[in-house]
């Protein structure tokens, strides 16, 4: 009897040692590297900035790795994994929407540039000149889809339904006196799809990437009062992360700001000043 009150001592002592242990775990994280940071972003405008960042966090004692992405899901799907510390590529209608359909905590800790989308086409030079019955490409992700959406409405071309209006689909317009025929296409793929439709709305940093010119391709243009600003963004465990001011700090520096306003000609604009 006494080897067995000895062993359920001790068994009683692991246990309570593994509680404490998993009650550490819960309530502390890991804080960030303080020296480098893992980035991801999408392809094109983003890289590119984030690649001059990178220049000036370095004179900080920052160094910044890139990992580059090809579509909108694995950049946040990274994140919340921990493969990455921080991304650049999104606007918080989207972060929201995948936070609510993936149940991740991920949050903005600065505000980065606004890529105005924009609507492009290979046989009309207006909006207007479209015909009845026009086959149009939307982004297929929600968010990107209802903001195209919106640049259309804007444009006078088709009227959102008032209940759909932060998240209007294909299913919510009340008007579209041309019966346009919008077509849900993967956003990535839609400048090698643009000859095939009359017309297709197209993130800047895609449009780019075909050699595309949003100010002077683009037969209309998202307008800058938008609120599809990006953002830096991190998990939320990490926010308050010392690490992570270096990063805006770098980010939203005038040499970072220069480089846009130079490099991209007003189709992205600086957005932390505003």
């Amino acid at each position: 009897m006494k080897k067995l009150a000895i062993l359920f001592s001790l068994l009683l002592l692991i246990g309570v040692l593994a509680a404490c242990g998993s009650s550490k775990s819960s309530s502390e994280h890991e804080e960030l590297d303080s020296k480098k940071l893992v980035i991801g972003v999408t392809s094109g405008p983003h890289e590119q900035i984030v690649e001059k960042a990178k220049e000036v966090a370095a004179k900080d004692g920052l160094e910044l790795e890139l990992k580059v992405f090809s579509d909108y899901v694995m950049p946040n799907t990274a994140l919340a994994e921990g493969e990455i510390d921080v991304n650049s590529y999104q606007h918080l209608p989207f972060l929201e929407k995948f936070n609510a359909d993936h149940d991740t905590n991920l949050v903005t800790v600065g505000k980065t540039i606004l890529n105005p989308m924009g609507v492009y086409s290979d046989k009309y030079e207006s909006l207007d000149d479209l015909p009845k019955g026009a086959k149009v490409g939307l982004p297929n992700d929600p968010t990107n889809g209802s903001r195209a959406l919106f640049v259309f409405e804007k444009a006078g071309l088709i009227k959102i339904k008032e209940d759909a209006k932060e998240t209007a689909s294909i299913y919510d317009l009340a008007e579209n006196p041309k019966e346009i025929e919008f077509i849900e296409l993967d956003a990535a793929q839609i400048p090698k799809q643009l000859s095939e439709l009359d017309a297709a709305a197209i993130n800047t940093n895609f449009a780019i990437e075909a050699g595309l010119k949003p100010r002077e391709d683009s037969i209309a243009l998202e307008s800058s009062d938008s609120p599809y600003v990006n953002f830096l963004v991190v998990r939320e465990e990490n926010k308050d992360d010392a690490v992570l001011e270096k990063l805006r700090k770098a980010y939203q520096s005038e040499e970072v700001k220069a480089f846009i306003e130079e490099e991209f000609g007003g189709a992205v604009i600086p957005s932390w000043d505003e």
